[in-house]
């Protein structure tokens, strides 16, 4: 069966990391670097959006553990980490509390039970994927959520005049057809409109790059999209 091209994409990336750097710095690179500070970034985000003690999360495209890291530091939780690349949940069940469950998981589709989880996040995930893609998880996010939970993610917009940046590297890259994981942005009308097909509730928008969490910003904006009940 031919891999997704997200999953392919990530293991070359990711072997090409590690081949070219000491593990920790290729398993920060991995997820975009700044590992310690955004560890305390993506859990202020996940715990002023709702997380708190005893709920369940499930964190999609949790990568080497650089969210999990930081949020096992601030809330007690049942937490279930996905990521297509099985090196990236080795290393992150070392820098993780060992009651944290790492799955790899290479299918578009989320490993967890109907009305299970309590929140849902995605933080540069829904960046490398396809928009099609992205719908599925946000329909399976959808099926596991309880009613009156969350989905938190992260994206990359056109109208943000920052997030150029990501674009004009990506354009140049395709010229010579260079192999890279993908770079996609999807803009907010789109959000509103799969929230209306979906059944999800549009709670807010964030602009990542302005905002501040403990004094660093995250750089891509962010959606919260809520189950009614």
């Amino acid at each position: 069966m031919t891999n997704f091209h997200f999953v392919d994409d990530y293991e070359r990336h990711v072997d090409h990391l590690i081949r070219n750097h000491p593990l920790p710095e290729a398993m920060s690179l991995a997820v975009g670097g700044y590992y310690e500070e955004f560890s305390v970034i993506l859990a202020e985000v996940l715990v002023q959006n709702g997380l708190r003690n005893g709920m369940s999360l499930v964190d999609l495209g949790c990568g080497s553990g650089r969210a999990a890291k930081g949020i096992s530091k601030r809330v007690q939780i049942e937490y279930l980490g996905t990521d297509v690349v099985k090196r990236l949940l080795d290393y992150a069940a070392t820098v993780c509390p060992r009651h944290y469950r790492f799955t790899c998981h290479q299918e578009l589709s989320v490993p967890a039970a109907d009305a299970s989880a309590d929140m849902v996040c995605a933080f540069s995930l829904f960046t490398h994927l396809l928009h099609e893609e992205s719908y599925i998880y946000l329909q399976e996010s959808h099926r596991v959520l309880k009613p009156g939970g969350k989905v938190v993610m992260s994206f990359l917009e056109f109208a943000n005049p920052c997030h150029w940046a990501i674009f004009g590297p990506t354009m140049e890259a395709r010229k010579t057809n260079a192999r890279q994981p993908l770079n996609m942005f999807i803009e907010r009308n789109v959000i509103d409109i799969w929230c209306e097909h979906l059944g999800f509730v549009r709670e807010s928008f964030v602009d990542g790059t302005n905002t501040r969490w403990n004094g660093s910003a995250l750089g891509q904006s962010l959606a919260v999209l809520r189950k009614p009940t």
